[in-house]
């Protein structure tokens, strides 16, 4: 009779914890298809988030490219501001760039020696002999306009409407505002650039440059050549945020007394000291080693007619010779390429130490 009882109940609790488990699967179900339903509600509302955040990028797209062909098409147009005298002008050539994009193009010219461009001139307006004498410089400034900026429709607006930023981020200041005519952004109340590049060519209406930092379908404005006896600026200085070389020295002054110490010394090896002064070949190397082999090591084979050293400190090569009385005559500072760019985002610098240094 115990046994009996013991089954029944044996029963009826199994019946009540497969009830129990009936109930749990149902509501663990219910709870599973409010979720998928919920999930699909949320990818929903996402993609036609997504949808209008294109929709509404294409359509802001579409009015620049239209206000782009506006200003083409309207050269002569006037500022809201009828007292400002306006001074139409019109490209006079256009790039055809490696580079297609903005994305990708260098901050700077000569960056990328081997980034080429054609500059062709529009023939109606830039006779072919405009061009006659430019092959026989190096280089060339270009003035052209920032044409893929996506603030253009500010040039039509009046001051007090445009909105113009007289603050602008700055790369190097890893976000930190700057005055924008301390930088060279883009983004500037008249979009005009200015680049060097090297002339490689010139052909009928065209011009072969590289060094380039300029994307494809640039207009130029002019062209103008490079003259180094007055667009090299001996002793211009820049801001030290500009800098990004690091350095164990505070100030190029401090630098400069290195390197007379240095120089005063006599660095050369015993074998470039007894080497005739009149050879023909150029001495490349400013090490003091006495080894006969890394002085041949160092000969390029330049007939320069002069021995010319070099001293790499801190970075930089000093190309320097030594006349018959021994004095000293640095010739031209380059930095050098013993330390390349990544490592020295790792070198220490002068910051580091200044609080050590008494």
């Amino acid at each position: 009779m115990s046994s009996t009882r013991y089954s029944i109940l044996a029963l009826a609790l199994a019946s009540l914890f497969s009830a129990s488990s009936a109930i749990s699967f149902y509501i663990w179900r219910k709870n599973l298809i409010e979720w998928d339903s919920k999930l699909k509600e949320l990818k929903k509302s996402l993609n036609s988030a997504l949808e209008k955040c294109a929709s509404e990028r294409q359509g802001r797209i579409r009015a620049q490219q239209a206000l782009r062909k506006a200003v083409v098409a309207q050269p002569q147009a006037k500022s809201e501001n009828l007292d400002i005298p306006s001074y139409p002008m019109a490209p006079i050539g256009i790039v055809q760039s490696c580079f297609s994009t903005r994305n990708g193009t260098p901050r700077q010219p000569l960056l990328v020696p081997l980034a080429r461009a054609s500059l062709v001139f529009d023939s109606t307006r830039v006779p072919p002999a405009s061009l006659e004498g430019l092959e026989e410089y190096s280089h060339c400034w270009i003035i052209y306009v920032f044409h893929l900026n996506t603030d253009l429709e500010k040039l039509w607006k009046h001051p007090s409407k445009s909105k113009f930023k007289a603050k602008v981020r700055v790369p190097r200041l890893k976000g930190g505002r700057m005055g924008v005519f301390a930088t060279r952004s883009p983004h500037r109340l008249c979009p005009i650039g200015l680049t060097v590049a090297k002339v490689e060519a010139v052909q009928g209406n065209m011009v072969l440059l590289s060094g380039v930092d300029l994307v494809d379908g640039t207009p130029v404005l002019d062209i103008k050549p490079y003259l180094p006896y007055c667009d090299s600026i001996e002793g211009a200085v820049v801001p030290n945020w500009v800098m990004e070389k690091k350095s164990l020295y505070s100030s190029p002054d401090e630098l400069k007394s290195l390197v007379k110490q240095a120089l005063s010394w006599d660095i050369r090896s015993v074998s470039q000291r007894n080497r005739p002064h009149n050879n023909l070949l150029k001495i490349g190397s400013g090490d003091a080693s006495d080894n006969a082999s890394d002085l041949d090591d160092s000969q390029d084979g330049e007939a320069s007619g002069e021995l010319i050293y070099h001293l790499i400190l801190d970075g930089m090569d000093f190309s320097y010779k030594i006349d018959g009385n021994g004095d000293v005559m640095v010739k031209e500072v380059h930095l050098s390429s013993a330390i390349s760019f990544g490592n020295n985002k790792k070198r220490c610098n002068f910051l580091m130490w200044k609080d050590k240094i008494k």
